[in-house]
C-alpha cells in the first residue's frame, strides 16, 4: 500500500486508471453521488474507483462495484464497455498546490433489475436517481460526468 507522500508523488507523474460505473435502474435513471473528495468535491459524479497495481480489471471491477454499491461478486462480463475517458482536474486528493490530477477511465454500464443497496457514505454525502436528460441539464453534474451521456 502506497503512503500518501508516495500516493501525491504518482498523481504527480502519471496517470491514474480507473473505472466508472454508470448504474442504469429499471426506469433507465441514472445513479449520481455528491462528492466529499477531491477532485472533483462538490459536484455530483457516476460512481467508481481506482484500479490497483497488479490487480486484473476483472478484480478491480468487482472490488469497485461491491465497494461503491454494495453488490459482491459481480462480473466485468455482465456489464457494458462504454470506452475509454480521459479525466483533468486542476487539483488532487491532498489539496497539494500545483498538482493537477490526470485519470484514464474505463467506462461500465451496469444495469440494476431489482433493487440493490447503493451509497459509499465516505466518498458521497448523498446520492441521487436522475435521467440522463436531467443529469444533462445540471450545472452542479461534474462535466466528466455529463461526457457518458453526450
Amino acid at each position: 500500500m502506497l503512503t500518501e507522500i508516495d500516493f501525491l508523488d504518482v498523481v504527480r507523474l502519471t496517470p491514474l486508471i480507473a473505472i466508472d460505473l454508470i448504474v442504469r435502474d429499471a426506469e433507465g435513471r441514472v445513479l449520481i453521488g455528491h462528492r466529499r473528495n477531491r477532485p472533483a468535491r462538490g459536484t455530483w459524479f457516476v460512481p467508481g474507483g481506482r484500479i490497483h497495481k497488479d490487480e486484473t480489471l476483472d478484480a478491480a471491477f468487482a472490488r469497485i462495484v461491491d465497494a461503491e454499491l454494495g453488490m459482491a461478486n459481480s462480473q466485468r462480463s455482465a456489464a457494458h464497455f462504454e470506452g475509454v475517458f480521459e479525466h483533468h482536474y486542476s487539483d488532487n486528493f491532498a489539496g497539494e498546490p500545483d498538482v493537477s490530477t490526470h485519470y484514464i477511465v474505463l467506462g461500465y454500464a451496469i444495469a440494476l433489475t431489482g433493487a440493490a443497496p447503493v451509497g459509499r457514505f465516505d466518498q458521497h454525502s448523498d446520492y441521487a436517481w436522475v435521467t440522463p436528460a436531467e443529469l444533462l441539464a445540471r450545472d452542479d453534474v461534474h462535466e466528466n460526468t455529463k461526457a457518458y451521456f453526450r
